[in-house]
C-alpha cells in the first residue's frame, strides 16, 4: 500500500480557490476520513493513488474513477457537448498509466435533469473519439435523470459525467516509485490548457471577476474565452504505454488537483525540485491577474502547463523526450529528484521561490 502523502499542520488562510467553493484542504480531510472507514488494504494497491491494483486470476487489475467537474458547467455555458467525453475518459485513462497499467475498458454515467437525446448523443461522441484515442473500448454505462439533483442552468439544462475505467498490468511490472534515486529526472509532458482541474477558480476569475464573456475573443489565448476552457484534455495512453514498454518509467504522475504535488504520491518519500519549469499557457496568468489568485494557489491547483510526469533515470530522459515528441506532445526535463530532502514529500520550485507538501505551496 502506498504511503499517505505528509500533510502539513500550518494553519492555512482562506484560498481563492475555497472562496470559488472548493476547499481542497477540507476535501483531503475528508478523503482520509472515509479511507480510515473502508478499513485496510484490499488489493495490491489501494490508498492514495492515482488507481488501485487488485489481483485477478494471476495478474494485476487496475480500477479508478473520475469525472469531469465543473467543466461540464463550461460546456452548458457553450451549448457544445461533444468534447466533454474525451475529458472524461482522459481523467480516467491517463491515470491508469500512472500504476503501470494499460487501459483497457471504461463504463460511463450521465447524471441529467432531463435526458435530452441531442446532448446525450453529443456527449457520446466526445467518449467515442476519447476511447478511440485511448486504445479501449466503451462497454456500457448508466443514463440517470435526477431532476431534484441535477439543475437546469439559464435553459440550458444540467449534467454530470464520470467514468469508471479499468486497465491490466503485470502483478510485477505496477509502476509506484518505490525505487526512485537521488538525481532521477522529471519529464514533463505539455498539457492542453486548464485540463479538467480548477474550473471552479478559472470560471469565477476570467467570468465573474474578469467580466469575460463566454464567447469573447481574447488576443492572449487567441480564441474565445470558452474555447479555451473546453479544449479537451490530453490523453497520454499511447506515449506513456510505449515508455513504459521499453523499461524507461520509474514513476508517473497525472498532474491534476493539487498540481505538481501528484508527484508526492509515489511509494518512496523523495522530494522534487523543479528548477527547468517551461513557460505556462497564457490562460494561468490570464487567471491570476483577473482573480487576483496567488503563485503559490496557481502552483497547487492547476497543471500551469505540464499534464504528465515522467520520472526516469537521467540517462534516459532523451529517449522519453523523444518518445513524447512523436506521439505530439511537447516534453523536457523539468527537473530532479532529491532523495533526501529536508522536508519528505515535498516539491520545490525554485523560479518562484515556493516549497509544497500535502496539499498546497508556501514560500520558502
Amino acid at each position: 500500500m502506498v504511503s499517505a502523502p505528509s500533510q502539513s499542520t500550518k494553519a492555512e488562510p482562506p484560498s481563492a480557490y475555497a472562496e470559488a467553493g472548493v476547499d481542497a484542504a477540507l476535501a483531503a480531510r475528508a478523503v482520509r476520513g472515509i479511507v480510515g472507514e473502508l478499513g485496510g488494504s484490499s488489493g495490491v494497491l489501494d490508498g492514495p493513488y492515482f488507481a488501485a491494483v487488485i489481483e485477478f486470476a494471476g495478474t494485476g487489475l487496475a480500477l479508478c474513477t473520475d469525472g469531469v467537474g465543473s467543466k461540464a458547467l463550461v460546456a452548458q455555458m457553450m451549448e457544445r457537448y461533444d468534447t466533454i467525453g474525451i475529458d472524461c475518459v482522459a481523467m480516467n485513462v491517463n491515470d491508469l498509466i500512472c500504476v503501470g497499467a494499460r487501459p483497457v475498458s471504461m463504463l460511463d454515467y450521465i447524471a441529467v435533469d432531463v435526458a435530452d437525446p441531442d446532448k446525450l448523443a453529443a456527449i457520446a461522441r466526445g467518449l467515442r473519439v476519447g476511447a478511440d484515442e485511448a486504445g479501449i473500448s466503451i462497454a456500457g454505462g448508466e443514463v440517470a435523470q435526477l431532476g431534484g439533483i441535477i439543475k437546469d442552468h439559464d435553459g440550458r439544462g444540467g449534467f454530470d459525467l464520470v467514468g469508471m475505467a479499468v486497465g491490466e498490468v503485470a502483478l510485477d511490472k505496477i509502476v509506484i516509485g518505490a525505487n526512485l534515486e537521488h538525481g532521477d529526472v522529471v519529464v514533463g509532458l505539455a498539457s492542453n490548457g486548464v485540463h479538467s482541474n480548477g474550473l471552479t477558480l478559472a470560471r469565477r476569475a476570467l467570468f465573474d471577476q474578469g467580466g469575460l464573456g463566454i464567447d469573447e475573443a481574447v488576443s492572449e489565448l487567441d480564441r474565445t474565452a470558452g474555447e479555451e476552457l473546453l479544449a479537451p484534455t490530453y490523453i497520454y495512453v499511447r506515449a506513456a504505454l510505449e515508455m513504459l514498454g521499453r523499461g524507461l518509467v520509474k514513476a508517473m504522475a497525472h498532474i491534476t488537483g493539487d498540481g505538481f504535488l501528484n508527484l508526492t504520491r509515489v511509494e518512496r518519500p523523495v522530494g522534487y525540485v523543479l528548477d527547468a519549469l517551461p513557460p505556462p499557457p497564457p490562460v494561468f496568468a490570464l487567471i491570476q491577474q483577473m482573480g487576483g489568485v496567488s503563485i503559490e494557489e496557481m502552483f497547487g491547483v492547476f497543471n500551469m502547463g505540464v499534464g504528465l510526469c515522467a520520472v526516469t533515470a537521467a540517462g534516459d530522459a532523451d529517449a522519453v523526450i523523444a518518445i513524447a515528441e512523436s506521439h505530439g506532445f511537447a516534453a523536457q526535463v523539468i527537473g530532479s529528484v532529491d532523495a533526501e530532502p529536508a522536508v519528505p514529500r515535498s516539491v520545490r520550485i525554485h523560479a518562484h521561490g515556493l516549497i509544497g507538501e500535502g496539499t498546497s505551496f508556501r514560500r520558502e
